[in-house]
């Protein structure tokens, strides 16, 4: 007699393996954009930049969602999409390239690396995610090693006054925005949430529009070729990976898997810009990933009971 439950799927098709590879595909994506960024910031503004990335994440996004034929998002997710695209998509963008170009990467990768603290924060108060230790510990332990990462790279000049506010301007449209999209995500699907929320991000955009027009007669290709890389990988495909991800945990447990972010844009500056990284830039990368792994882990003795504490297999 043939048994009446269903064959176990194979470990690489399980939703929680999947999730994890979103978020896996994600942190890199972003870590790229670091390295990107850094090449076309020389030619483009920071709103130029913004906009421009935008367009080409939005027009990406436009074709994939018009061949899914996913539909339009249903109303409720509506303001959840409008608030983490005008704050995430689009504030975000604009003042982290004004940010950068007024104070070092370290200091500014010491500044945004505030924002996890502030998902787990905003989402504790404003969604009821649970704050257990390890998640704390984790976070804790990744941003000691933001702070080495961002010392070891900070130059010897003062950071502006400007460049400070900018980055932390970032940092929290960056955390009020994951918080925002979290709630969308319960009724619209991944690519429905990044595809209108980086659509609401440009129109933000839009009065850098001359702006661009301006840079791109005078940026070189390369320039030009960072900037649309930013659009399609880093914005429209990595967005939607996260977006996935993001459905399937909380919003505290998703903002400290970024902490593996500078630990992966100090090895790839070393491979794409031969940037050697010093002991403490490799010492402080290294606590980064060792809080993401202390963060996502949880207890063998109740890892049945509480799926909820890690991208869970609905």
């Amino acid at each position: 007699m043939p048994s009446s439950h269903p064959a176990p799927l194979p470990w690489f098709r399980r939703p929680a393996t999947l999730a994890g590879a979103a978020a896996t595909f994600t942190v890199v994506m972003w870590a790229s954009a670091f390295v990107s960024i850094r090449s076309a910031g020389a030619a483009y503004s920071p709103g130029a930049l913004a906009l421009g990335r935008l367009l080409a994440g939005a027009l990406t996004l436009g074709v994939i969602w018009a061949v899914r034929r996913e539909g339009w998002p249903p109303r409720a997710a509506w303001p959840g999409i409008a608030v983490s695209g005008l704050l995430w998509f689009g504030v975000y963008m604009v003042v982290l390239n004004w940010g950068e170009q007024q104070v070092d990467a370290g200091t500014a990768a010491l500044l945004v690396n505030v924002g996890p603290i502030l998902v787990a924060l905003l989402a504790s108060r404003l969604l009821g995610d649970a704050l257990p230790p390890r998640l704390l510990a984790g976070m804790a332990v990744s941003f000691a090693g933001v702070i080495a990462v961002g010392l070891s790279m900070s130059g010897e000049g003062k950071a502006s006054v400007l460049g400070v506010a900018l980055c932390l301007i970032a940092a929290v449209g960056y955390a009020a925005g994951i918080v925002a999209q979290k709630p969308a995500l319960g009724s619209a699907s991944a690519l429905q949430v990044t595809t209108f929320g980086c659509l609401v991000g440009a129109v933000g955009c839009l009065p850098f529009a001359g702006q661009l027009a301006e840079d791109m007669g005078h940026a070189p290709a390369s320039a030009t070729l960072n900037m649309l890389y930013l659009g399609v990988f880093p914005t429209a495909l990595a967005f939607t990976t996260w977006a996935y991800a993001l459905a399937r945990t909380t919003a505290s447990r998703m903002g400290a898997t970024t902490y593996a972010v500078p630990a992966l844009v100090v090895a790839m500056s070393w491979l794409a810009l031969d940037e050697v990284p010093g002991a403490v830039t490799l010492g402080g990368g290294a606590l980064c990933l060792a809080g993401v792994a202390v963060a996502r882990s949880r207890p063998r003795a109740r890892a049945a009971a509480t799926p909820e504490s890690t991208l869970s297999d609905r």
